[in-house]
């Protein structure tokens, strides 16, 4: 399953049933786990550790060195889940600092020339559309979205359920289960189109809903709405989250 052309380092691990194609380049310190597809002319750097079923579209470039200037070829990592899809030209680099990780978890997909910089953090069910790009030690939580043409600036975070829309630049943290949009960003409502696609009921939607307009609509500072979204709606799972995104961001939110 590997191709006459493909130029494997003597040191990768490739699990039983990696599929490697034509004028690919596997490194040092590369571990591949099976299921894993590279379809042709992918660069695989290490030290990476792939997870199962991996489709990697030709020309991606995965687990380069940091293209932080103070990198200065420490050993970072790179680690990958199971699932995700890399398309065309995507770029994902390895971290900074000595022993720094770059993570990357399952079920994520990756449209063409995406970049997810070195230390980023990136979750489950996350879409990068083209040209959707993260900037170093980025945070990005479970089923968020990032819209085709954006940026986002180094240390931001982009919480679960949130989409931000093409062409936009993000210099603050993106709560949860919101709409950014524009440049600068701004927050528009709450994905409601989107928590209805992954099994949201009214119920659950509603008290986002009212607490999107305590924080953006009532003319309230971040604290006053964040304490009476406290004392004023029925508790959940997600309103804590949301709460406690917001108390514990150090770069203030997009509003």
């Amino acid at each position: 399953m590997i191709h006459t052309t493909a130029v494997i380092d003597p040191s990768a691990e490739i699990a039983v049933g990696v599929t490697i194609g034509p004028f690919c380049v596997v490194g040092a310190g590369v571990k591949l786990g099976t299921g894993t597809e590279l379809a042709s002319h992918v660069s695989i750097a290490g030290p990476t550790t792939i997870g199962e079923n991996n489709f990697f579209f030709p020309h991606s470039s995965i687990g380069q060195r940091s293209q932080d200037l103070k990198y200065d070829g420490e050993p970072t990592y790179l680690e990958i889940g199971s699932n995700n899809s890399f398309r065309e030209f995507c770029t994902v680099n390895r971290g900074t600092s000595p022993g720094s990780k770059t993570i990357i978890g399952s079920h994520n997909n990756f449209l063409a020339y995406s970049h997810v910089a070195h230390d980023c953090i990136v979750g489950n069910h996350v879409i990068f559309s083209n040209n959707g790009t993260l900037a170093g030690h980025v945070i990005v939580e479970d089923h968020a979205v990032i819209g085709g043409l954006s940026g986002v600036h180094q240390f931001c975070r982009i919480g679960m359920h949130a989409i931000i829309g093409g062409c936009t630049k993000i210099v603050q943290d993106v709560p949860p289960f919101m709409i950014a949009d524009g440049n600068p960003a701004e927050v528009r409502g709450i994905n409601q189109v989107g928590l209805e696609r992954r099994g949201f009921d009214m119920e659950k939607i509603r008290p986002l809903r009212e607490a999107y307009r305590l924080l953006y609509r009532a003319n309230l500072n971040v604290k006053q709405a964040c304490e009476l979204i406290r004392k004023d709606l029925p508790g959940s799972e997600y309103l804590d989250h949301l709460l406690a995104f917001i108390e514990s961001s150090k770069r203030g939110i997009v509003r």
